[in-house]
C-alpha cells in the first residue's frame, strides 16, 4: 500500500475524529495475515489492519488507567453499617499475555468494612481496569483484591474469579466449556475458617 494511501486514511480519520493507526502498527498486522496465509491486500482485509490495531487499543486501555482511582471517593459508612459488602457475577473480558487470546468470565468480589465504603460499581470497575490488559488470571485476581485492600483498608477482601480460556477453547487440546477458578483471600477471610466458608458460601463457592 503506498505512503500516499496512507496519508488519506489519515486525512480520513480526522475528518471522522479517529486518532491516526500509525503505518508501522498497521504492518505489523499486515504481516500477520500474510503469515496466517492471506493476502492483505484484497478487498476484505484492505481496512483490517486498522480495524485490529483500534480494537487491541480498546481491549488494552487498562494501561491507560490506574484502577484505583475508583476507590478515591470512600463514603463514612451509615449508621455503623459493618456487614459483607459482595457483588456477584460481574462480566469481564480480558486477553491472556501467553496467547493473546479472550479470557471471558466472571467475578465476585467482597469486603468486609472498617470504616469506609464506595460505590457498589466501583468494584466492577476495579476489576475492568485489571482485566484490559494482557493478564494471567492468577494475577488479576490477586491485583483486584490488593487494590480494594490497600485503599480501603478493610478488615477482609475476597476476589473470586471463574473464567474460560480462549487458549484452551480454540487452540491446543480444546476443552470448550471448562472454566477455571482463582481465589485471593485477605485480612478475616484469610484468617477466619468461618468467615471464609460464610463468603465463599455467600458468592456460590
Amino acid at each position: 500500500m503506498s505512503h500516499s494511501h496512507d496519508h488519506d486514511d489519515a486525512d480520513d480519520d480526522a475528518l471522522r475524529g479517529k486518532a491516526p493507526v500509525p503505518d508501522h502498527v498497521q504492518e505489523a498486522i499486515r504481516t500477520l495475515i500474510r503469515w496466517a496465509g492471506d493476502d492483505p491486500e484484497r478487498e476484505g482485509l484492505l481496512d483490517t489492519p486498522k480495524r485490529v490495531a483500534r480494537a487491541w487499543k480498546e481491549y488494552c486501555q487498562g494501561y491507560g488507567e490506574n484502577p484505583a482511582s475508583h476507590l478515591a471517593r470512600q463514603f463514612e459508612e451509615v449508621g455503623g453499617y459493618n456487614e459483607l459488602v459482595l457483588l456477584k457475577d460481574i462480566p469481564f473480558q480480558s486477553h491472556c499475555e501467553h496467547h493473546m487470546a479472550p479470557i471471558i468470565g466472571k467475578a465476585a468480589i467482597a469486603y468486609l468494612p472498617r470504616n469506609k465504603v464506595v460505590g457498589i460499581s466501583k468494584l466492577a470497575r476495579v476489576l475492568t481496569g485489571f482485566a484490559q490488559r494482557l493478564q494471567i488470571q492468577e494475577r488479576l485476581t490477586s491485583e483486584v483484591a490488593q487494590c480494594i485492600w490497600e485503599n480501603l483498608k478493610p478488615h477482609g477482601v475476597a476476589v473470586v474469579i471463574e473464567a474460560q480460556h480462549g487458549c484452551m477453547t480454540g487452540r491446543g487440546v480444546r476443552t470448550p466449556g471448562v472454566g477455571m477458578v482463582t481465589s485471593r483471600l485477605m485480612g478475616t477471610f484469610l484468617e477466619d475458617n468461618r468467615s471464609r466458608k460464610e463468603v465463599l458460601s455467600l458468592m456460590g463457592y
